[in-house]
């Protein structure tokens, strides 16, 4: 008895359960008013259209934790697609999309390193350094390779984009809907940073920058190159993710990313992690991303207009960052209590 109230106790003071159980609201919610949200080929779609979000929020999720905003990832990946896709059309490459992610991902990562350069070794705020940086990004890609929309990609990439792990199809529409490939990078770039943050001395150190670098730096930790690896690790997903959305799109555009921080930031503070870092669980930034993905892929499925999605996305920012500040606030006082008990006796 006792442990299963301990364990209650424990899940009360997480985000996880209450975003889980708003997110089986929320579907059954749809389902009652579309009766679609659970067919197969729905399911589907949303899990495709979670993959580039996901992605983003993965590298969303890494910085803030640390204790950073980075709200240069859409500038960053938008800029590594789009010069991967240019060169390899320039060239007339003909071969796979390995040399495209290859390639895109050297990109992502000398960008990463730019920005953990300057917030790593200069120690100027991660804010203010990815809110230049995306301006330089853009204007690279805007001036230097004089950027417009490419209506035909590579042949691998092409290929990649339409390729499915299975088709799903429901009966009563017959609509039918692939599940990309790409869906298995997710899944493995998910993974790969579980394992990073849970069983590497790496993957601790970034929790330990965001609860106090100074506490960090005694600890042993070496902050200035964890922050750069960390960037670097950053700019690679985000430019994997950029490279996805090309393929599944069937076309490089250069501006359809920018403007997608605010959704991903919201998803992640969301899912509990604090956005003033220490504190997070991927399963969680997971769960609040698919929030996010869920009401902009069923507004219509709801009836209501896709006009307010900006409301919306403005609410959950607000609020999630409004929670995950009372939770701090709430830690804070505990630890005062426990500190003032222990002087009194």
């Amino acid at each position: 008895m006792d442990t299963t109230r301990t364990l209650l106790k424990k899940l009360s003071r997480r985000n996880e359960p209450y975003i889980f159980l708003v997110l089986l609201a929320l579907c059954l919610l749809i389902e009652f008013r579309s009766g679609q949200f659970f067919s197969s080929n729905n399911l589907v779609d949303i899990a495709s259209a979670l993959i580039v979000p996901g992605l983003f929020a993965i590298g969303t999720f890494l910085v803030i934790i640390s204790g950073g905003i980075d709200v240069s990832f859409p500038a960053l990946a938008s800029l590594s697609m789009y010069a991967t896709t240019k060169y390899l059309l320039d060239i007339n490459y003909q071969g796979g999309v390995w040399a495209a992610i290859l390639m895109a991902l050297v990109i992502g990562a000398l960008l990463g390193a730019f920005n953990g350069l300057f917030i790593g070794y200069f120690k100027l705020p991660a804010l203010i350094v990815t809110l230049g940086s995306s301006s330089v990004f853009k204007g690279i890609m805007q001036g230097a390779l004089n950027s417009k929309q490419l209506t035909i990609i590579p042949s691998g990439m092409r290929n990649w984009g339409t390729s499915a792990i299975f088709t799903a199809r429901n009966p009563v529409s017959g609509l039918t809907s692939r599940m990309p490939v790409a869906f298995i990078a997710f899944v493995i770039v998910l993974l790969f940073v579980f394992f990073i943050l849970k069983y590497t001395m790496f993957g601790r150190g970034i929790y330990a920058i965001g609860g106090s670098e100074v506490s960090a730096h005694r600890a042993g930790f070496n902050v200035v190159r964890t922050k750069v690896v960390m960037y670097i690790m950053v700019g690679m997903i985000a430019s994997l993710a950029g490279v996805i959305r090309a393929c599944m799109m069937q076309q490089a555009h250069p501006t359809n990313m920018l403007g997608m921080e605010m959704n991903i930031i919201a998803g992640v503070v969301l899912g509990g992690t604090a956005i003033t870092g220490g504190r997070g669980t991927l399963l969680g930034c997971m769960l609040g991303t698919l929030l996010i993905v869920i009401v902009e892929n069923s507004m219509i499925l709801l009836g209501i207009p896709t006009s307010y999605r900006s409301v919306f996305t403005g609410a959950m920012i607000i609020i999630g960052t409004g929670i995950s500040a009372y939770q701090v606030m709430h830690m804070n006082k505990t630890h005062s209590k426990r500190t003032k008990s222990k002087e009194a006796a």
